[in-house]
């Protein structure tokens, strides 16, 4: 198999490491010593999205548990060198982690191989069922709608637009719910959609993001890890504005004016967390607005009472069911 140079640097880091044999006996047969857990997170831990978000759930995790845990991390993974970091890191721990859908696939086919090992899929979707993997779902689209009707409160030109990376079904029906969010805001409001087809694909984010502001969109939406700096240097050359995903950051940079929070961070301090306490569990759960603000919520930045009233207000409209929202 071929590894790029920075994959080859993590994994040869990360074969260092000391075995463990894990067991799918009750974790608090392991109470005198530090869970073991390790982590996948495929992109940059510094994006500024979904892979950042879930490091800093790594890091308030750590902290929370202090030596009740002991971490081996991978990152920047390419897509051909998944299974062998998911298996690198199966081999030496207790529990596994990946952070991100797009690590669905080789979890499942690793978890096969290390039924002793518990596995849990941050942004994990409905799908095989195995008594050692935990998926939990973000509900992207839920919050997606959220900021579809924030975009449309704050734009002056009544357009937005939405980039997503790989064209798969959540990163799919976010975008549409972004548009059908701004549109129950604005019927009349111009809406454009486009994927990269690489989450991290700067170029592509740029060129996506001007053909929308070439259009007249002054508000954007992302579902992208390193491809959002190219959203960024389209939005400032152009003077138009980003609606962040994932974490708050409201005040560090005028770029943004709102964030969604899809609580990446959080369902990786719950695995961690659930783990310890021995309470880990397999199967779907899904998170989302239910789980409440640390798991999905928006902020927007320097928000109207009247803006922060129509927000809570379709929020809980999401979760009575009365606006009906795509999976996701």
């Amino acid at each position: 198999m071929s590894f790029s140079a920075l994959s080859r640097r993590r994994l040869t880091w990360a074969l260092g490491a000391v075995a463990f044999a894990g067991a799918l006996s009750p974790l608090s047969s392991y109470a005198a010593d530090p869970l073991r857990v390790g982590i996948l997170i495929p992109g940059s831990k510094s994006d500024k999205g979904w892979m950042e978000s879930g490091y800093d759930g790594l890091v308030a995790a750590q902290k929370a548990q202090g030596d009740k845990v002991k971490v081996q991390m991978i990152e920047n993974i390419n897509y051909a060198d998944m299974e062998q970091a998911l298996t690198n890191l199966a081999s030496k721990n207790q529990l596994v982690i990946g952070v991100g859908g797009q690590t669905q696939a080789a979890v499942l086919k690793i978890a096969k191989r290390f039924p002793k090992t518990r596995f849990s899929i941050v942004g994990g979707n409905k799908g095989e069922d195995l008594p050692n993997v935990a998926g939990y779902d973000v509900k992207q689209a839920e919050i997606a709608f959220v900021a579809g009707a924030a975009a449309a409160m704050l734009s002056k030109n009544g357009a937005v637009s939405y980039v997503g990376g790989m064209e798969i079904p959540s990163i799919v029906n976010a975008g549409k719910e972004f548009g059908k969010g701004a549109a129950y805001i604005n019927p009349k409001i111009k809406y454009f959609e486009n994927y990269t087809g690489d989450f991290d694909d700067v170029a592509k984010a740029k060129e996506a993001t001007l053909a929308a502001i070439a259009q007249g969109a002054d508000v954007h939406y992302h579902i992208l890890n390193l491809g959002l700096r190219g959203m960024e240097q389209a939005a400032k050359e152009k003077g138009t504005h980003i609606i962040g995903s994932y974490t708050d950051r409201c005040g560090t940079d005028p770029l943004y004016i709102a964030y969604s929070i899809t609580g990446v961070g959080y369902q990786v301090e719950y695995a961690i967390g659930e783990a310890v306490k021995g309470s880990w569990k397999p199967g779907y759960k899904a998170f989302g607005l239910a789980m409440g603000p640390k798991a999905s919520d928006m902020t927007i930045c320097g928000a109207t009472p009247a803006m922060k009233t129509r927000i809570e207000q379709i929020k809980k409209d999401i979760q009575s069911g009365k606006i009906q929202v795509l999976e996701g």
